[in-house]
């Protein structure tokens, strides 16, 4: 809707009224129990903080203040919509979607990461998406496998 139609206070309040949307991945949505939870729960908070923010009288103040709750309900509401929980592994012979997997470098770090969705990914607490391209690599590779990323190569110690 252009400025002109509203009763805004300027072109820049308008523009923090009407935040893009989040990316969303073209990938399959794959997720695992405990991730299909975080997102219904952070589903919940979107619409509470949107609720929130619906009830400020000041109409300029309640659009700058409900934009990202906006926002993040139409994400998660379509991630769990879309989310496809995978169970777990049956066997720990071959790296699957929840693994978890140590592997040492070529430059002989050790690493472990449990592959997960892309909503649930956080590298820095363990967990990498199924999607990167560590997890692509590893995929289907079973403990003692190398595996070559470009120039470098993983070689997998163990999976859980």
């Amino acid at each position: 809707m252009s400025v002109a139609f509203t009763k805004e206070d300027s072109a820049e309040t308008a523009a923090e009224t009407q935040l893009p949307d989040r990316p969303i991945s073209a990938e399959p949505n794959l997720v695992t129990a405990a991730g299909l939870l975080a997102l219904e729960r952070q589903l919940a908070e979107a619409r509470a903080a949107y609720a929130a923010a619906s009830a400020i009288e000041e109409i300029n103040e309640r659009r700058r203040l409900s934009a990202v709750p906006l926002r993040d309900l139409r994400y998660f509401t379509d991630r769990v919509r879309s989310a496809q929980v995978v169970p777990e592994a049956a066997t720990t012979d071959v790296v699957a979607f929840g693994s978890t997997v140590r592997f040492r470098r070529d430059d002989g770090r050790e690493q472990s990461y449990r592959i997960v969705g892309e909503d649930e990914a956080d590298p820095k607490a363990g967990s990498i998406s199924h999607v990167s391209p560590i997890a692509r690599a590893l995929m289907g590779k079973g403990e003692g496998d190398v595996v070559n990323m470009g120039e470098r190569e993983l070689e997998i110690l163990q999976i859980r």
